[in-house]
């Protein structure tokens, strides 16, 4: 089949110094959970337990990129990829969550880092995508303020290790999912349930991702330090007063809540009043701790969300108004696709002159991928791509400071509470033998990298 031409869209659009690179993290697709010393994590522990992934789903295998990252890198050259983002599986390295370090660990994520080099693909880091060290979990987890202490450890020992290597580093992977489906819906690892958890746990995250920063910055010279955070365009169900606000809370808690006290503006409680209870988890210094001077924002962007009023929210007093039930474009997990939700919230994070730089850290979309005669067709997935893409050159050419934009992902991989059903990867993989096949987008994004 010939591949769609990439249409009106070309990289040289985008400038000369715009990185073009595409992701994966550790829990999705490593397996290998109990070779070489690695300790469990909350994600080991969650999958175990009946009920918790779709299907009995378990991450034991993954992708085997454990084994096979050799040759999955040499995919991220032969699609015209330069940056490759790979996030570090803290009981890999921390068995124990502190203490004792598994130098075997060490040594396989040196071997991602100098397989990267010698393909002239520039590494970035992830510290953190949410595989928490069960050994910490049951201190407590993120609810325990010795957290700071614990990651500050962490952080040291990657900095140092991969430090002379490796320029790129992105702190923390969404900290609102980790603080709102980790510790208050329960949908994800460690599956705690209950509002009482949210503030804290939301402190000693927001006080961790600066503190992160900081280490790096002391500890690796010429660093490139980020955070990434998911973004969604929030809209007003109606122009009602009720749902205006509504949409402003929700607003403060999924696009604000992580980007403001890193910037020195502090926890958005004006708009979210419930935040203020978050005072009671402070200590004297903690405000000024917050702020860390980023080079970049991560911005993870995949749907927009529209909300309006509910009298049946306590606290939040809003509901989400569905994709399914506004009859639009949905991808595989029922999120909308909307590109021009990527435009606004792009011109929004503009407005915050305390950003230096955005990198579009997460992008993608799952559809329903089949493989027939050694070939995935995946349309909709190249015209998703190049519809956010001229959102964001379109966002780019007016101002908005855009450094580069990170597919997800290069692998179909473990999605999470998902299970191995949403397929998010340029690269097909069938998991009863891991092979791996280039899908139609992949092929789409080699040429487009190609012009």
């Amino acid at each position: 089949m010939e591949i769609p031409e990439t249409g009106i869209l070309s990289r040289k659009d985008f400038g000369v110094d715009f990185k073009w690179g595409t992701a994966t993290a550790a829990f999705q697709v490593e397996g290998a959970v109990t070779e070489h010393g690695r300790g469990p994590s909350i994600w080991d522990t969650f999958t175990s337990q009946k009920g918790k992934i779709k299907n009995g789903h378990h991450a034991e295998i993954a992708c085997d990129f454990y084994n096979r990252y050799e040759a999955d890198l040499e995919l991220v050259a032969e699609l015209g990829f330069k940056e490759f983002r790979f996030s570090l599986s803290w009981s890999r390295i921390l068995p124990d969550g502190t203490g004792k370090i598994n130098q075997s660990g060490i040594d396989f994520y040196n071997r991602i880092i100098d397989k990267c080099i010698s393909l002239n693909i520039e590494p970035w880091i992830t510290l953190y995508h949410w595989d928490l060290p069960q050994a910490l979990e049951d201190r407590g987890g993120w609810k325990n303020r010795e957290i700071i202490k614990w990651f500050s450890e962490y952080v040291s020992i990657c900095a140092d290790a991969f430090g002379g290597k490796v320029r790129n580093w992105i702190v923390l992977n969404e900290p609102m999912a980790v603080a709102g489906l980790g510790y208050t819906t329960g949908m994800h690892a460690p599956g705690k349930k209950g509002l009482f958890n949210f503030l804290p746990v939301v402190h000693h995250l927001a006080m961790c991702q600066a503190e992160g920063g900081r280490i790096v910055r002391d500890m690796v010279q010429d660093a490139y330090i980020g955070t990434a955070l998911s973004c969604s365009h929030v809209q007003p169900f109606s122009q009602s007063a009720r749902d205006i606000r509504a949409a402003k809370r929700a607003d403060a808690i999924m696009n604000r809540l992580f980007l403001e006290p890193c910037l020195g503006m502090g926890y958005p409680v004006e708009t979210f009043p419930f935040l203020k209870g978050i005072s009671k988890f402070m200590l004297e210094g903690d405000a000024e701790k917050l702020a860390f001077d980023f080079d970049f924002i991560g911005l993870q962007n995949y749907f927009r969300v529209i909300v309006k009023h509910s009298y049946f929210a306590p606290v939040l007093w809003l509901e989400e108004v569905s994709a399914r039930k506004r009859n639009v474009p949905l991808t595989a997990m029922g999120w909308e696709v909307a590109p021009d939700g990527m435009y606004e919230i792009l011109k929004q994070f503009s407005q915050y002159p305390n950003i230096r730089e955005i990198i579009i850290s997460e992008n993608g979309a799952a559809f329903e991928d089949i493989l027939e005669n050694g070939i995935v067709q995946d349309i909709k997935r190249i015209q998703f791509f190049e519809e956010y893409l001229a959102n964001i050159l379109k966002a780019k050419n007016e101002g908005v400071k855009i450094g580069g934009y990170l597919a997800w992902s290069l692998l179909d991989n473990f999605e999470w509470a998902e299970g191995y059903g949403p397929r998010f990867g340029l690269v097909y993989v069938n998991y009863e033998n891991q092979e791996r096949v280039i899908k139609d987008s992949g092929k789409w994004f080699a040429r487009f990298l190609k012009e």
